[in-house]
């Protein structure tokens, strides 16, 4: 039997968006793309400093830590059916309408804090899906990781901002509702910034040679017009999640818990364990930038994807091993790997897609099950440390995750031969 030709590489399947035709239009694209992006944390940082000052309960502080990552994994199915009858553009303008009334209604007391929350996070979940799409369509390949860093570099620095005004702004107005108020703000901008998208036209794909072939390689996608089998049932589908799964559950756990771990591990005060979040979502907003950039750069991502769950691995056991002293000092590490895992699926989806409906349909598995994955990380490691008495237990729990992750994650990272 002949050999059946190798692959053919994601550069050669042609885009079915079109690129910006003038500089105008250009600059558009990108302004809008980055209010969006801005856009996709800042309402779920704003909680975690603000709960001292609104006297949250620790039961109203745990459920609005589980809500995003719960209701992103079980929302992120939706954004193929707004893609579908929408588009890439129009879905991320009509998303971005949703942001601002999720974000109105959370200042309409507790119950409307829940209900926006939930809101905010299902407009949340159909941007984080048909980012990586729009990204593949409307640049050009050789910026896909640039664009992708700069997704992550500007939901690092939206969380990053909210998180340093909540406070302030809760205590000058006596009450924490215009203080979650504030993320109004950038959601107008996003829905504003990405109106003139919506007059954008796709063609219709072209399908690539040997696009559509259901070979061992993993790259199909899709069951139907295509003949290839259904993404849920290639390993590259499942690679993709695992990775993506397990980053994000490290990601949601550490932020949830970092304050009490360098408070009873490394022996910090409450100031210097508010300082320590704040450097650990600097860090992610570093390595989300820095990983996509130099990953795109190659046709094989197989040592990013080691080197993201290595460095993860490394600020988590500086946590628990190295003195005191250098608590700060992993606890960048940590960010850094974390924020370098939480973009680096963006890049994967871009480059292993065969073409726009694969790069979709694995952006919605991977995110479906990886943030209901995820959702169980805080709830997880909290159980631990009650059992145990100590943070040991669960951080160790997660070096061996991350690992595990590290190497059922290789699969995504290149394309077999």
């Amino acid at each position: 039997m002949p050999a059946s030709p190798p692959p053919t590489a994601p550069a050669a399947v042609p885009r079915t968006g079109t690129a910006p035709h003038t500089a105008g239009g250009g600059a558009l694209l990108v302004v809008g793309f980055v209010l969006l992006s801005l856009n996709t944390r800042v309402a779920f940082g704003q909680i975690g400093p603000l709960a001292p000052v609104a006297g949250f309960s620790p039961a109203t502080v745990s459920l609005l830590g589980l809500l995003p990552p719960l209701c992103m994994g079980a929302f992120a199915p939706l954004a193929a059916v707004v893609r579908r009858r929408l588009g890439e553009e129009r879905g991320l303008w009509w998303a971005s309408l949703v942001l601002v009334a999720g974000a109105v209604l959370r200042m309409a007391g507790l119950p409307g804090l829940f209900a926006g929350t939930v809101v905010v996070s299902a407009a949340t979940a159909v941007v984080n899906v048909l980012i990586p799409v729009l990204v593949r369509g409307r640049f050009p390949r050789e910026r896909t990781g640039t664009m992708m860093g700069v997704y992550a570099l500007a939901m690092g620095a939206g969380s990053a901002l909210a998180a340093a005004l909540v406070v302030p702004v809760a205590q000058a107005a006596g009450s924490w509702r215009p203080a979650v108020g504030l993320a109004v703000i950038p959601a107008v901008l996003a829905a504003a910034g990405t109106a003139p998208q919506v007059r954008h036209r796709h063609r219709r794909p072209v399908a690539a040679p040997g696009a559509g072939r259901s070979g061992r390689s993993g790259r199909s996608g899709r069951s139907g017009r295509s003949g290839r089998p259904h993404v849920a049932r290639t390993a590259l589908a499942w690679s993709l999640t695992a990775f993506f799964g397990v980053q994000t559950l490290a990601f949601y756990t550490t932020l949830a818990w970092l304050p009490s771990i360098l408070v009873q591990t490394a022996g910090l005060g409450r100031a210097a364990a508010g300082t320590g979040q704040a450097l650990l979502i600097c860090g992610v907003a570093v390595g989300g930038f820095a990983a996509p950039v130099l990953a795109a750069r190659r046709a094989d991502q197989r040592p990013h994807i080691l080197g993201a769950a290595l460095v993860c691995a490394a600020g988590l056991t500086g946590l628990l091993l190295a003195p005191a002293g250098t608590a700060l000092a992993w606890v960048a590490v940590l960010g850094i790997g974390l924020g370098a895992g939480q973009a680096l699926p963006g890049v994967l989806y871009a480059h292993r897609g065969a073409d726009h409906d694969h790069v979709a349909a694995l952006s919605t598995l991977a995110q479906t099950c990886g943030f209901l994955l995820a959702a169980t990380g805080p709830v997880l490691a909290a159980a631990l440390h009650t059992a145990t008495g100590a943070w040991t237990a669960p951080l160790a729990a997660l070096v061996a995750a991350l690992l595990v992750c590290a190497v059922a994650g290789l699969r995504a990272g290149h394309d077999p031969e």
